[in-house]
């Protein structure tokens, strides 16, 4: 059966259609096949690729707004009292989790899926980017632009497909991949899992699916797991130097140079060594073309310099362990000052963990915590949380140095207009909006 088989001609609605993981799947769809169609209820970056690709999606949500007979794919952001998700229930419709029509798409090639709590979409991105590189030609779909590509989705000529597989719902249960990776396991999605046990029980099971499993050494998921890690491991990385925006070290004898930087890009890289090395590609060639790689967007993405000289950088860090690797990755370009942006990500996350939101902060010389960007939580279900709460546990870590709570992002950027200066690095950290601020500190795009 073609690959396309299963896609030419079907009808399929995004409800969503504007966020990385659902324009991909969209894109991918329609280099199949499919009649493709969508709404978000705003504008999106990748609205201008969807239209490129022959798919023209709607901004605002209607219950008239899915075609007739279309299957309607939805994430678990989107809300039950959707206009056009209950219209399709209400008629009977055919309604797909995302997860579920990825797991169809990947059964499609050979399939290296990425999972884990943090890294993910670098490690995919970095995995796709050597298979590129080599001349192999693999279909890919992650969670973030692909910055050496600009885009965070297509479909190839090879025999591979990476993928990026979410915890967060447990839709990556749904893919039985030839090739699983784990990049670490830490608790952070509370509404999905009941503790830790938890999750290490389902990341146990997905691996136990795979035809094979690589995790990280510091993790006991199953005797039959190859291994990574730092001086340890399967696959070891030997002679670490973190070096001004990246990093140095050998793996079997094969030296390789990375312009990422952090020690946590060091786990990445070896993540994706071990699954190019399982996909058939040698060790030293899928380690030269990470020299090339520069990195997904909104991972440590350079943004650009303020009129007073400042370095303005963007990530989507939104776990303290995530917010702490990236701004010690940002210490090693041995900024004058540097200076912490950060928007909390969800009202149950931030009551759990602001105080290690503000221990990871205080690593930064000037703190700005903005209010809490809800995703698909409501702020009525989470009294007396805040983002204060995140900017009164840094004041407290910070032992003197400035934190700043501004509740809206256009006071932020005018903050930082006023006080960053020649020889900063501002990093805006978090998974909602906040990368707007970045934007207009560099006079780029208003923020509301």
């Amino acid at each position: 059966m073609p690959p396309d088989a299963l896609f030419a001609g079907r009808a399929l609605h995004f409800i969503g259609i504007g966020g990385a993981g659902m324009s991909g799947l969209a894109l991918v769809a329609r280099a199949l096949g499919a009649e493709v169609t969508g709404s978000d209820r705003a504008d999106s970056p990748h609205f201008g690729r969807l239209r490129e690709a022959g798919v023209h999606p709607t901004v605002g949500h209607r219950a008239g707004g899915a075609p007739d007979g279309a299957e309607v794919v939805v994430s678990t952001a989107i809300d039950e009292g959707n206009p056009e998700l209950a219209a399709a229930r209400a008629q009977g419709g055919q309604v797909r989790h995302r997860g579920d029509l990825l797991a169809e798409v990947a059964r499609l090639r050979r399939t290296i899926a990425v999972s884990g709590t943090h890294g993910k979409t670098t490690t995919a991105s970095m995995a796709a980017h050597a298979l590129l590189e080599s001349g192999a030609g693999p279909s890919y779909l992650i969670g973030g632009e692909l910055r050496s590509t600009g885009t965070n989705a297509a479909w190839g000529p090879g025999e591979w497909i990476v993928v990026e597989a979410d915890e967060s719902d447990r839709s990556f249960l749904a893919i039985s991949p030839e090739v699983a990776v784990v990049t670490n396991v830490e608790l952070d999605h509370h509404g999905t899992y009941r503790g830790v046990g938890d999750l290490r029980a389902a990341f146990k099971g997905w691996i136990a699916g795979a035809g094979r499993a690589l995790v990280s050494e510091e993790l006991d998921l199953g005797a039959a797991a190859e291994t990574f890690g730092i001086d340890a491991g399967d696959l070891a990385a030997e002679g670490v130097a973190l070096v001004p925006g990246g990093s140095t070290f050998s793996v079997e004898g094969v030296d390789v140079r990375l312009r990422v930087p952090g020690r946590h890009n060091v786990l990445n890289a070896l993540a994706a060594l071990a699954a190019c090395s399982a996909a058939g590609l040698p060790l030293a060639e899928a380690a030269a073309t990470l020299e090339s790689f520069v990195g997904a967007g909104r991972r440590f993405e350079p943004v650009g310099r303020t009129a007073a000289g400042a370095e303005v950088y963007d990530d989507y860090a939104h776990h303290p362990t995530e917010v702490r690797a990236t701004l010690e990755a940002a210490r090693t370009l041995a900024p004058e000052r540097l200076v912490a942006c950060f928007q909390p990500h969800l009202y149950s996350r931030t009551r759990r963990l602001a105080r290690e939101f503000g221990e990871a902060l205080a690593l930064a010389d000037l703190v700005i915590v903005l209010e809490v960007y809800p995703a698909r939580e409501d702020a009525a279900d989470h009294p007396g949380v805040s983002g204060w709460l995140v900017a009164a546990a840094s004041a407290d870590a910070a032992d003197g140095r400035p934190v700043f709570f501004t509740p809206t992002r256009s006071d932020a950027a005018r903050i930082l207009g006023e006080q960053l200066r020649a020889g900063d690095l501002l990093l805006t950290l978090g998974a909602g909006d906040v990368d707007s601020v970045a934007h207009e500190v560099l006079g780029a795009v208003p923020t509301p």
